[in-house]
């Protein structure tokens, strides 16, 4: 794993467009028309040390790759596996300058040479057409009723008509690069010789199943519209080596799926790096890289599910929003984009999106992580048309539930206000891993219901809540550090809905903060505000000595209100609040100490733990999960 418990130290400024949740909160303060910039806690040195996460297209080295060789995942894939077939006959073409030289002949099989431009058609079973040389004016087209396989042995086709190669078969083709040699197709800007209810819609098309094997190099540059097209599925094995240098469209775009089991697969485009127009993306292993600079391009687009589950992925986008007047819509580039489910497991995956309403990760289904690390990027402002329509960039954005149950995720997104890093537009669960979340808007936020059993969770929003439910919110375990800012912003923010917590360790600080519910919680809850300032140290000491917890304070508020619980606060135990002092030893994470020994600075306050909720200091309210003021 590249990331254990990173964050980047970056100053960010505010930005002038609203939000559009409307959270109530609890605590002191107003919110000023202009937000003043707020810099990372993690440049204070008083805070645990963190680091800067980057993205970039060479995250991971191509030579560093475990190209570990692919199986089939079900027997019917078998099929697609090339060891699993024989071509015993070969015919090979050679390709030089404006001409080819066919050898080899086989019952079923005829060939058509034109200068350098060659068609295959074939009803024979199991022909291998072996291609090499340079044609700076050649093709290859084939019409076959059986499957069959194209060698690539060191060829370099350029077509000035149209598609380097056309294969008008609907039958499974399989495309062997040769060990060791490198080869290169290239597409006419025009194609001048279409032929009636036949496509060529690519460099590289095929009316068929596309599988491309072998350990050579395959380089696809494309000037017409897409590099390598399937109207069924596109299936790369491990040890290929392909890349689509260029496209005006998709780099790979395929009717049906595209998997991956391996290999090394870089794509740079002005489209969708891989559409699945009908299917949806399955990467098992290898590196694949995509960047695109397209306008509401995508790096990968499903209509189904995308599985990552295994293997390294990175994808860049640097393309704007578009506008769609009729259907009044707004479309952004995006990294991974599916109309179906996420996933993602045993995988490495560095996403960035640095366009205007650019997205990490949109999902209409159900988003999930159980191991692996994502790590996610976006820096775009808002795309605004009119006041009631706009898009903003979003880390990970899910209509349905959004589950962490493991891994590491990292999300930095500071584009704008509306920059949200983790939102479901249904519920958020976290069970275990870590998560990191440094935003310009809620680092977290969900429509209906966030809860957290498991995991380490830092979050800092810099121009609103850390974390932010606008339905209920319940918290049973893990370590949580959640920085908001100024009120009516908050650590954790619910509304006034339930707030539950019966266990975890928790921290949250912001201008205000929801109550935890009394009624249902079952961990005792401490809420304290005052003066602090940035830096200083914050401690509660149970009235024996023994440490409970201390925390630096991060950044400078205007009046802070912290929240804690954890299971060291007993009831019936009285407590002292200390500020400044000497902490040592203990369980450190992100600014907050537990467990430690302390020898102590100034008394602030004493409390004794008598019900699950008990206010230290000027917090302002009382209502349970929330109070006035706020934005969601």
């Amino acid at each position: 794993m590249l990331f254990i418990n990173l964050l980047c130290a970056i100053a960010l400024g505010g930005c002038s467009s609203d939000s559009d949740d409307d959270n109530q909160t609890t605590g002191g303060g107003s919110s000023p028309d202009v937000e003043t910039p707020i810099t990372d806690p993690s440049s204070d040195t008083s805070a645990d040390a963190t680091t800067d996460f980057e993205v970039s297209w060479d995250i991971f080295a191509d030579a560093d790759i475990a190209d570990t060789p692919d199986t089939p995942a079900t027997d019917d894939e078998a099929e697609d596996f090339i060891e699993n077939s024989s071509f015993p006959t070969t015919i090979s073409i050679a390709y030089d300058g404006t001409s080819a030289t066919v050898t080899g002949e086989a019952e079923g099989v005829s060939v058509a040479v034109d200068g350098g431009h060659v068609v295959v058609t074939s009803t024979a079973k199991g022909i291998e057409l072996a291609l090499s040389g340079e044609a700076t004016d050649g093709s290859l087209k084939v019409y076959s009723e059986k499957k069959f396989k194209i060698s690539l042995n060191g060829v370099s086709l350029t077509s000035q008509s149209g598609a380097a190669i056309n294969i008008q078969s609907k039958k499974r083709i399989f495309v062997c690069v040769a060990d060791g040699t490198e080869n290169t197709l290239t597409d006419a800007a025009d194609y001048t010789n279409d032929v009636y209810d036949e496509d060529q819609k690519a460099a590289l098309f095929s009316e068929g199943q596309l599988i491309f094997c072998g350990s050579g190099s395959l380089n696809v540059s494309a000037n017409h519209k897409h590099a390598i097209c399937s109207d069924d599925y596109v299936v790369v094995h491990s040890g290929v080596r392909l890349t689509v240098s260029k496209a005006p469209k998709d780099a790979i775009h395929t009717n049906g799926n595209f998997v991956m089991g391996g290999g090394l697969v870089c794509l740079t485009t002005s489209g969708d790096g891989i559409e699945c127009e009908e299917g949806g993306v399955d990467i098992r292993g290898g590196l694949l890289k995509v960047m695109t600079d397209g306008v509401a391009a995508k790096g990968l687009k499903a209509t189904t599910d995308i599985a990552i589950s295994g293997g390294q992925v990175v994808v860049v986008t640097t393309g704007a929003a578009e506008y769609d007047a009729d259907e009044n819509d707004i479309s952004s580039s995006a990294a991974v984009k599916t109309d179906g489910n996420l996933s993602i497991a045993n995988a490495e995956v560095a996403l960035k999106s640095t366009g205007l309403g650019g997205k990490g990760v949109n999902v209409d289904g159900e988003f999930l992580i159980s191991s692996g690390e994502l790590r996610v990027i976006t820096t775009g402002s808002q795309y605004v048309v009119s006041n009631d329509v706009d898009s903003s960039p979003k880390g990970i954005k899910a209509e349905g539930p959004l589950t962490i149950e493991g891994g590491t995720v990292m999300v930095r997104a500071t584009g704008c206000e509306g920059s949200e890093g983790i939102e479901s537009k249904d519920a958020v669960t976290i069970s275990g891993g870590t998560v990191v979340v440094y935003t310009a808007d809620d680092c977290i936020n969900a429509t209906n219901h966030i809860e957290i059993s498991g995991g380490i969770i830092y979050c800092y929003g810099t121009g609103n809540d850390a974390i932010d439910s606008n339905g209920t919110l319940t918290i049973s375990g893990g370590t949580v550090v959640a920085i908001g800012t100024d009120a009516p912003e908050a650590g954790f923010d619910c509304d006034e809905n339930t707030f539950t917590i019966t266990g975890g360790t928790i921290l949250g600080i912001g201008g205000s903060t929801s109550r935890p519910t009394a009624s249902v919680s079952t961990q005792p809850s401490v809420i304290y505000g005052g003066t602090l300032s940035k830096g200083q140290l914050l401690t509660i000491a149970a009235s024996d000595g023994s440490h409970v917890m201390t925390y630096t304070i991060p950044v400078s508020f205007s009046s802070p209100t912290i929240l804690f619980s954890s299971p060291s606060l007993t009831q019936g135990q009285s407590y002292a609040l200390y500020t400044g002092g000497e902490v040592s030893g203990g369980t450190a994470f992100q600014g907050l100490v537990t467990g430690a020994s302390y020898v102590a600075g100034t008394s602030v306050s004493s409390f004794t733990i008598s019900s699950m909720l008990t206010t230290v200091g000027q917090t302002g309210g009382n209502q349970p999960g929330g109070g006035p003021g706020g934005r969601k």
